[in-house]
């Protein structure tokens, strides 16, 4: 049986979970010597019952098992397990590891990995601060990991790939049934530049339980986690949590005081999460070693967040400077920056044309995401 196949067929054994598939891999050391152990054997392994073992020894390949990795070989994905040299060495550290993971790109053993996470309905604060502080941290040298999920997730790997950086998508749902759908093409591109990854079967449903193991991954493969925008019953909350069961740093963005899409990171604030404004606000939380190996290329970097702009002229770097990620009203523009109402509007709407600002309805601007 093939080395690979081996790690699914055992995985397929109904009531073999995670922590009881690690246990049998540190006693037998692979899965091809578990299926061949004796039944006194298997019974000696803390959590294996006599009806399991019988399971294990009488046990067959299921079609649907055969399918799968007749899949993977044909899409040139790769089944990364807990033996394998590049089976991230921090996920290794967790109680419940999954066995293997589907992949597809490049995943790397020894990456500084930091999962950034939030809301999927976010705001246009939300998303922006997030492109900027992953362009940053990606500069730094980091790995950005995420889940893909719409908002946040979508703008935290969307900020790694625009600076040219890599990046990590753990999913809920299998490598051939992308959710959401319309991430299909930064699926790809992540492929390119990073890897997407998943520990469900190729065809995997997006199911709502699926989603709960897949922010144990995000935050187990991590440093830490930096929440940037989620309420108070947000999905990131749990990521946070994870991560910080796992003695892995948590991170929380601020947000608007008036705003509900943020309680969730300010509650997460003031439980003990380190506030963050910027990347080097991550860095100052790493260990010494960390930032010695971080350093020679970051750690006393000066970082262009919001780089990548159009060529603007001097009125319109004028008004963009005076423009947030809150929307402001044109009358408080006029007396931050005493302009004449009429100058103003002609460079609000060239701003608009560049695509660097965003017009919402009542005469409000923020900075486009």
């Amino acid at each position: 049986m093939n080395h690979s196949l081996s790690w699914l067929v055992l995985k397929s054994v109904p009531g073999i979970g995670n922590h009881i598939f690690k246990r049998l891999i540190d006693c037998f050391n692979s899965p091809e010597h578990i299926l061949q152990a004796s039944h006194a054997d298997l019974i000696q392994v803390k959590g294996v019952t006599q009806r399991l073992a019988s399971a294990i020894k009488n046990h067959r390949i299921q079609d649907d098992v055969k399918k799968d990795f007749d899949l993977v070989n044909k899409n040139g994905f790769k089944i990364i397990t807990l033996s394998d040299p590049f089976y991230p060495a921090l996920l290794l550290e967790i109680h419940d590891p999954p066995p293997f993971l589907y992949v597809t790109g490049q995943l790397k053993k020894t990456a500084y990995n930091m999962a950034v996470v939030g809301s999927r309905n976010a705001t246009n604060y939300g998303i922006s601060t997030t492109k900027n502080l992953c362009m940053d941290l990606s500069t730094l040298g980091f790995t950005i990991v995420s889940g893909m999920a719409r908002g946040i997730d979508s703008s935290a790997h969307e900020g790694a790939l625009r600076c040219s950086g890599k990046t990590v998508a753990v999913l809920g749902s299998g490598l051939l049934r992308i959710y959401p759908a319309e991430n299909k093409r930064l699926f790809h591109e992540i492929a390119e530049r990073g890897a997407v990854i998943s520990e469900f079967p190729l065809y995997s449903k997006p199911e709502a339980h699926h989603f709960p193991m897949r922010n144990r991954i995000i935050s187990g493969m991590s440093l830490g986690t930096v929440v940037v925008e989620a309420t108070l019953k947000s999905g990131s909350l749990i990521t946070a949590r994870l991560a910080a069961e796992q003695n892995r740093e948590v991170f929380a963005v601020p947000g608007s005081i008036q705003s509900f899409k943020s309680t969730g990171t300010h509650t997460l604030i003031k439980q003990g999460a380190k506030l963050i404004e910027h990347a080097q606000d991550v860095i100052d939380e790493l260990t010494p070693d960390m930032k010695a190996d971080i350093g020679n290329i970051a750690v006393n970097k000066k970082l262009k967040t919001g780089a990548g702009l159009p060529p603007l002229t001097e009125y319109e770097t004028l008004v963009y400077k005076a423009i947030g990620t809150y929307p402001v009203h044109i009358d408080n523009l006029i007396r931050k920056i005493s302009i004449e109402p009429g100058k103003l509007s002609s460079t609000l709407l060239q701003l608009e044309l560049k695509g660097v600002i965003h017009q919402a309805p009542g005469n409000f601007f923020s900075i486009s995401s």
